[in-house]
């Protein structure tokens, strides 16, 4: 009699196996469990958006005279500081007007010598008036007694008051006369609106003079160069543009179901296309209040965010603003407008994990949620604050 044949091994594997795979199934559809909880809970306590660009502070050049441009002292995409010549501009017609104003300066002093000479000479000329006057009204004082006793005719009488009436006049008209000259000079207290108005016309001239070298008004790169030596240069008339790099920002489009956790002063992270392995940091300045609407009529003057899908209704996206912080690298890695980035706004909404999570949850997956409720608020940026 044959021994009995041992139980094959097949069994028990194919048990071991189908209890791997019940683990493994249970294993993942948790793991898919905890890691939609976590992506919820970054995405709810941490509103983010990939439609978010740099931002910088354009500043059109041009030269507020006009004439021919003479000397050029950059080139494009140059960077420059506040100060630098940029370009000069024919500077002798202004100059000649200036000279010209200088010498009607030293005209016009001559002429307030002399009208205050004229006005020394007509209170003389009153003293003199004022004089006789006085002497006439005395004569006829003397001997307009003397007529009852006949002692003088009644001609001279007539002729002494003809003469007090004549003095009177001569008086009133010394005293015009000095009004006169006086108006002339324009000396209004210690001010002569000849002087002031002489002085004006020169300043007036040396700001053209000094106008005729466009200098950098801000540090930042030359952008949108398009000006050569010998052209000629309108008064107002932008040649070129500078690009203000000493105030970063970034504009993010957030959907407006996350605007609630977004708040003046909160930090952000910031990642740009262009560096994806780098982390930027920024501040919110402030969301935006109002979007374009054609109905209303404010295009130019209101942010336009279009939407992506005209059948379905989305979310509508507000700009929020974001102060950036310097860049750690400007000369690897600089700032350039109109780069795309990731923002990810750091909430201070303070959240737990619900304890029945808590067990499922690694303890370095707590700490780092831990991290994300207390990360420090930052000062709002203050009007014309630059980082």
């Amino acid at each position: 009699m044959s021994p009995p044949e041992a139980p094959s091994p097949a069994p028990r594997a194919s048990a071991a196996r189908r209890a791997a795979a019940r683990g493994f199934s249970i294993g993942m559809v948790v793991l898919a469990f905890v890691l939609s909880f976590l992506t919820w809970w970054e995405l709810d306590i941490r509103p983010r958006t990939d439609d978010a660009y740099l931002r910088a502070n354009i500043v059109g050049i041009a030269a507020n005279v006009s004439g021919y441009v003479t000397e050029l002292n950059v080139v494009d995409n140059q960077e420059v500081k506040v100060g630098d010549l940029l370009f000069r501009v024919d500077v002798r017609p202004y100059q000649a007007a200036l000279d010209l104003a200088v010498a009607n300066l030293g005209y016009v002093d001559l002429e307030i010598q002399a009208l205050e000479d004229v006005i020394r000479e007509k209170e003389a000329d009153l003293v003199a008036a004022e004089a006789r006057a006085e002497y006439n009204v005395s004569y006829l004082a003397r001997i307009e007694p003397l007529l009852p006793r006949q002692f003088v005719t009644p001609d001279q009488v007539d002729a002494a008051k003809r003469n007090v009436r004549a003095s009177e006049a001569e008086v009133a008209q010394a005293k015009a006369a000095i009004a006169s000259a006086k108006a002339n000079l324009g000396q209004i207290g210690d001010l002569n609106v000849r002087r002031m108005r002489a002085q004006a016309e020169v300043l007036e001239q040396q700001l053209n003079v000094g106008y005729c070298e466009v200098r950098s008004p801000v540090n930042g790169y030359v952008t949108n160069f398009n000006i050569s030596v010998g052209q000629f240069a309108q008064i107002g008339q932008q040649q070129f543009a500078l690009v203000d790099t000493s105030n970063w920002y970034l504009l993010a489009n957030y959907q407006e179901t996350d605007l609630r956790g977004i708040e003046p002063g909160m930090a952000v992270d910031v990642y740009l296309m262009a560096y994806p392995l780098t982390r930027f940091s920024g501040t919110v300045q402030g969301v935006s209040w109002a979007l374009y609407n054609p109905d209303q009529g404010s295009d130019g003057v209101l942010p336009t965010v279009s939407p992506t899908l005209d059948w379905v209704r989305l979310a509508q996206r507000f700009p929020v603003r974001i102060v950036m912080d310097p860049t750690p690298d400007p000369i690897k890695q600089p700032y350039r407008m109109g780069a795309t980035a990731t923002a990810i706004v750091c909430s201070r909404e303070k959240r737990e994990v619900p304890d029945i999570l808590k067990p499922l949850l690694p303890d370095a997956v707590e700490r780092w949620l831990d991290t994300l409720n207390t990360r420090p608020a930052r000062t709002p940026p203050s009007p014309g604050r630059t980082p």
